[in-house]
């Protein structure tokens, strides 16, 4: 299985860009992962909301296949401690998926496409996070996760 997550909207933070970087090489050791920014859409000033999560939505699913389990990072989706998530990247890994991918989208959210096209949802927290640090919190997660299931002392139970 590889993992593949997609953001919308570059990290303009260099010590930001480091920290993922450095995670993502982590992750390398356990799984293919890979990392796919999808630019800022242009004039956006001009669109409105729905018009925005629209074209961003046109963007997303244009990068998945219908055999692609697709998991919004979203606020109203299922919550679980780091070993739940362990346990849940397990039971993707056990179904004989190819590709699980994980989405943060933009400011605004996923267009209903989106949202229609998803298998599920996940929300990291009840607070509200930069879609910049939201990145360097999930890919840490993923690496969590994966140290979990492996028994490592990353993680401190």
């Amino acid at each position: 299985m590889t993992i593949k997550l997609i953001a919308v909207g570059k990290t303009d933070h260099k010590q930001l860009q480091d920290l993922i970087s450095e995670y993502i090489k982590r992750l390398g050791f356990y799984i293919k992962f890979s990392f796919e920014i999808i630019p800022d859409i242009k004039n956006s000033k001009n669109l409105s909301e729905a018009q925005q999560k629209d074209k961003e939505g046109k963007l997303i699913l244009s990068k998945t296949i219908a055999s692609d389990v697709l998991v919004l990072l979203d606020e109203n989706g299922k919550q679980y401690d780091s070993v739940g998530f362990s346990e849940l990247l397990q039971k993707h890994m056990n179904s004989g998926i190819k590709q699980l991918i994980f989405v943060i989208g933009g400011p605004y959210g996923f267009s209903p496409e989106v949202y229609n096209r998803a298998n599920g949802k996940l929300s990291l927290s009840k607070m509200t996070f930069s879609h910049q640090m939201i990145r360097l919190f999930f890919i840490e997660q993923l690496y969590r996760g994966f140290t979990i299931l492996r028994n490592e002392p990353y993680h401190h139970r």
